[in-house]
């Protein structure tokens, strides 16, 4: 009679690889994670069955998180004027706290295969749309929420591409500028 697997392990290694893969990237050898959780590689597969379905479940995982934080962030607050809550939304997104996030998901945006992931780029462009929209709602525009969108998708690019943080944030204040009236 074999072991019972107990999911609470399985959930906590899972969160230990999702902090290490936000911090390091996703690894090419389980040993990495195995360190991070505590565990050995051989466990990792018992407990995730492949490399590739336990990268599976970080990505989703780490995902999850993303966009718990950035949903947040993006979010109308009462009383707040939602271009305010955009630029410190930027902030976040592009500070240390979101810059992990962005790593990660513009690998893995970039990865043209996609095996990891099928359908990645198609999510990622579309799930932060229904915040952004109801953002822009709060100013009478909702349907400027896909151009909200492309500006911070592309200066996000641009910030992995070239790392010029500062020219972007002034993109981002010179597009805020056109959404006051």
């Amino acid at each position: 009679m074999g072991r019972r697997k107990q999911p609470e392990i399985r959930d906590r290694i899972l969160d230990a690889c999702v902090d290490e893969a936000l911090a390091h990237g996703l690894p090419d050898r389980l040993e990495p994670f195995a360190a991070a959780s505590g565990t050995s590689p051989r466990m990792l597969i018992y407990h995730f069955g492949t490399r590739d379905q336990l990268l599976r479940e970080t990505l989703g995982r780490a995902r999850r998180r993303q966009r718990d934080f950035f949903g947040e962030l993006l979010s109308p607050r009462p009383g707040e004027p939602y271009v305010s809550t955009l630029r410190r939304a930027w902030q976040d997104m592009t500070g240390p706290t979101g810059r992990p996030y962005l790593r990660m998901f513009g690998r893995l945006r970039e990865d043209a295969e996609q095996h990891l992931w099928p359908g990645f780029r198609r999510e990622a462009t579309t799930d932060w749309l229904k915040p952004l929209e109801d953002g822009m709602r709060s100013i009478g525009r909702p349907e400027l929420g896909t151009l909200v969108l492309a500006v911070i998708r592309g200066l996000i690019m641009d910030i992995e591409a070239t790392e010029d943080v500062s020219r972007a944030d002034r993109a981002f204040e010179d597009f805020l500028a056109t959404l006051t009236p």
